[in-house]
């Protein structure tokens, strides 16, 4: 790319004290090797570690290269992502963990691969360094998300992701909050393609995903891009009135053919019916009951998030003019 094309890496930081030293010396030599001008956006999601320091004095130390945006308290990872892309200023904008478990020696090829017109650049990891659990949980995922979207990407969970402006600006007009970004780039994208990364272990830290919130991220992916739950439990209601009924006419078979002692004077099939109904309705009513709230935190139109600060600015803000400011 030439180097009048502007670059801005994206990075949401969560108490990454350990990884934030190296994390920025490789991603400033990754960026040099580019030959673009670029900005090293780092977005203090709310660390309760020293974080904020270390990006603090990133940005001090290098001016024009790296600037912090600081979070009053943490609000997710996608949120985190959000107030960095409304930061950016770059014609193509690079997003990347701080857990260094995708190498920033990556980001010359996507941008290698934004040189050739795609709107979005994903990624796709090579020999995971992750849990059994994660894996299994990403590819259900990917599955699902390719299903609904239509799109064949098939690494949808990995951070490291390139956008070109006019794709992270429809992203920023979209004000749900409960948004997965790489779906909804994807959903404004005229040309995307993969290319293949690298993977690494975390070395320093801990991951800041536990059980629990894998399972409700997935959860809430999945209810953020679709209503095909919605539909799937009328589908689903179907089956079980049809075999409902089936099951009611044996029954009635049966106990003609066999009298009614066959059955236990039918006490515990009725209770076996009435579990499968009432269990199939709370079901119903958590899914119903999930896109209600949805509707109602959106109606609210609260913020998604609110910058308490800015350190550190970048060396291409008289170059974004004609671009258009937010």
């Amino acid at each position: 790319m030439s180097d009048r094309i502007l670059l801005s890496v994206v990075i949401p930081v969560f108490n990454e004290e350990e990884n934030l030293d190296e994390l920025i010396r490789r991603c400033l030599l990754a960026c040099d090797q580019t030959r673009c001008r670029f900005e090293i956006v780092l977005v203090n999601d709310g660390s309760s570690d020293g974080s904020a320091e270390k990006i603090d004095a990133a940005a001090k130390n290098n001016p024009g290269k790296v600037v912090g945006v600081f979070l009053n308290r943490n609000y997710g990872q996608h949120a985190a992502v959000i107030a960095g892309f409304e930061q950016s200023k770059g014609d193509v904008v690079i997003t990347l963990d701080a857990d260094l478990q995708n190498p920033p020696e990556e980001i010359p090829r996507l941008v290698d691969a934004m040189d050739k017109g795609y709107d979005v650049v994903g990624t796709v990891r090579l020999q995971r360094q992750d849990t059994l659990f994660r894996r299994v949980a990403s590819a259900i995922i990917n599955k699902a998300v390719q299903k609904s979207t239509g799109v064949m990407m098939h690494d949808y969970g990995c951070m490291l992701r390139a956008y070109r402006r006019h794709i992270v600006e429809a992203i920023l007009m979209c004000r749900e909050h409960s948004t997965f970004i790489p779906i909804l780039a994807n959903s404004f994208a005229r040309a995307t393609t993969e290319i293949d990364v690298g993977h690494e272990a975390r070395k320093q830290g801990q991951s800041k995903y536990s059980l629990m919130k894998l399972v409700m991220l997935h959860f809430d992916l999945l209810t953020s891009m679709t209503t095909f739950p919605l539909r799937l439990l009328s589908i689903l209601g179907g089956i079980v009135s049809s075999a409902g009924i089936g099951f009611g006419l044996f029954l009635l078979l049966m106990r003609i053919y066999y009298g009614a002692e066959w059955a236990a004077q039918g006490v515990f099939t009725l209770f076996a019916i009435l579990f499968i109904f009432v269990g199939a309705q709370f079901i119903a009513m958590g899914l119903l009951g999930e896109y209600i709230g949805r509707i109602y935190h959106d109606v609210r139109a609260r913020p998604r998030y609110f910058v308490q600060r800015v350190s550190g600015d970048s060396n291409i803000n008289s170059e974004t003019d004609t671009k258009g400011q937010k």
